[in-house]
């Protein structure tokens, strides 16, 4: 792993591998960088992959105060960091993070969002999720609090989520449980406002799954409404963890997009 500073001073570590040009992967809320394992080989085979740990999990470091904005920073940072224009990808929490970062640098030649959590007229919260996993984390069950927020929040199937407890960076997510909560409630305040994107030029693929929850669709609805060169793309029969589910297909779909 190596790392930079971003712009309030924390370190923030990435993991560089592949070839070709590059290209920057931010994971979601309980993942650190080995999220991306089922298609880092296949999309190393086109770019030089930096998958990125995110603040408070992985190798990088935290801050006492949290707030969203510096991890908009942070993949800014990285992403200026390289010092040539980068592809970005981004999934769940990260593509949030990723939108707004491709807003902070001038160096981001195209943006793949995979459901970013924007609130965009539905909840993305059931009433009183907040208080449960902030209890379960007090309590010292952050494999629970994990398995609540994949069961209650993503709204995972039981067969996915048996899955993604098998798959070796499972302890990792368990490690970061202190982070989930302070993620949903940053994302649910989270105002995104389409006139700050008005002349927002870097095209983008927004990724979407045929069977994912009405407010990712919402969402997707949104993003695609305020960005002038972005397009929808539909993963049939997928919800939110298509990276591990079916890795061909999402790989497919973001080569188709990001190769030229």
């Amino acid at each position: 792993m190596t790392s930079i500073t971003s712009k309030d001073g924390i370190a923030i570590a990435y993991a560089r591998s592949g070839h070709g040009p590059p290209m920057v992967v931010v994971h979601g809320t309980t993942a650190d960088h080995t999220r991306w394992a089922p298609i880092l080989d296949a999309l190393g085979q086109h770019f030089t992959i930096y998958a990125v740990d995110r603040r408070g999990r992985g190798e990088s470091g935290d801050a006492a105060a949290y707030s969203i904005e510096r991890e908009f920073d942070d993949v800014a940072a990285l992403v200026d960091a390289i010092g040539e224009p980068v592809a970005l990808l981004g999934h769940s929490y990260g593509a949030l993070c990723s939108l707004e970062a491709a807003l902070r640098t001038q160096r981001v030649r195209k943006l793949v969002l995979y459901e970013p959590p924007i609130p965009a007229g539905l909840p993305l919260y059931p009433p009183g999720s907040f208080e449960r996993m902030q209890a379960l984390l007090d309590t010292g069950d952050r494999a629970g609090v994990v398995t609540a927020f994949f069961a209650e929040i993503a709204r995972t199937p039981d067969s996915e989520l048996k899955l993604l407890q098998s798959m070796p960076n499972w302890p990792a997510r368990v490690a970061a449980a202190h982070t989930i909560p302070r993620e949903m409630r940053a994302s649910a305040g989270y105002h995104f406002d389409p006139a700050r994107f008005a002349s927002f030029t870097v095209p983008t693929l927004l990724l979407l799954g045929g069977d994912s929850p009405s407010f990712f669709k919402a969402a997707i609805d949104a993003v695609h409404a305020a960005l002038a060169s972005s397009r929808i793309v539909i993963l049939p029969g997928q919800q939110h963890q298509a990276i591990g589910m079916v890795p061909a297909l999402f790989v497919r779909e973001v080569l188709a997009f990001l190769v030229d």
